[in-house]
């Protein structure tokens, strides 16, 4: 019974430890973009950019 407890233990420790100093990048994982707002975003602008550009181009042909 006490080698269950001590693994259950062992175990449990590892994990603590594992979460508290493990790197927050790891290898393969691609960092989170920060949250920015939409006019802050270049590019969702370049893309705004590009739609206007496009729309003003078709109305011209018109």
């Amino acid at each position: 019974m006490h080698y269950l407890l001590a693994a259950i233990g062992a175990v449990t420790l590892a994990v603590m430890l594992w979460r508290a100093y493990a790197s927050s990048e790891r290898v393969g994982v691609p960092a989170k973009r920060p949250q920015v707002a939409p006019d802050d975003d270049p590019d969702f602008l370049r893309k705004l950019s590009e739609q206007q550009r496009k729309k003003k181009k078709d109305d011209d042909e018109e």
